[in-house]
């Protein structure tokens, strides 16, 4: 039996439209700024939701690199934690922005794991007011996230929680068109992802 099939990949991903702050996940992901300090979009909603003790833990991070995570508790969310990721900001792909954006959410799944989330829910990372094209960043959003369950069984689901419906649709296509081998394939499936 093909790895992909005895994992049941398709049923650790789902995509959903909505307020990320009212998900019942162990960990939902803030995209973030550099100095953790707060913003306007998801980064507003994720601080106005869960109370000023986020910002008081935050301030005492000293900040966060682009492409990496650090942890927070989740105070009024539901979720008992937030993993905040810092997403590159889009200069025409120009300065490493897809590998900026991958990292990004490999760190906060490999943050996810070190707190046993089990369950996790992400925003459209950099597609806001940091311009990065929406349906080239969900093809990174999935398959990043693919290649990275592949070897973490500890993660049983991941959410891609999409503000808007055409961001959702990104999504959804992206899960859709994932080629997943069957038995009798010889292709190994990362092979799929690189």
């Amino acid at each position: 039996m093909c790895e992909w099939e005895g994992n049941g990949m398709l049923e650790r991903l789902e995509v959903v439209e909505g307020d990320i702050t009212t998900l019942n996940v162990d960990a939902i992901v803030n995209a973030a700024n550099e100095h953790l300090a707060g913003g306007s979009g998801v980064d507003g909603a994720i601080h106005r939701a869960a109370g000023p003790d986020l910002l008081k833990e935050c301030r005492a991070l000293g900040g966060c690199s682009i492409g990496e995570a650090k942890v927070t508790k989740g105070y009024d969310l539901l979720a008992k934690n937030v993993i905040h990721t810092v997403g590159p900001i889009w200069h025409g792909g120009l300065r490493k922005e897809e590998k900026l954006l991958a990292s990004a959410y490999s760190s906060s799944l490999e943050k996810a794991v070190e707190v046993g989330a089990k369950t996790v829910a992400f925003p459209a990372i950099s597609t806001g007011v940091y311009h990065f094209p929406p349906d080239t960043a969900a093809s990174i959003a999935v398959k990043t996230t693919v290649k990275f369950l592949e070897n973490n069984p500890s993660i049983e689901k991941v959410v891609f929680c999409c503000f808007s419906p055409q961001s959702a649709e990104y999504h959804r296509h992206e899960l859709q068109v994932l080629d997943i081998p069957h038995e009798e394939d010889d292709q190994d499936p990362m092979d799929l992802l690189r």
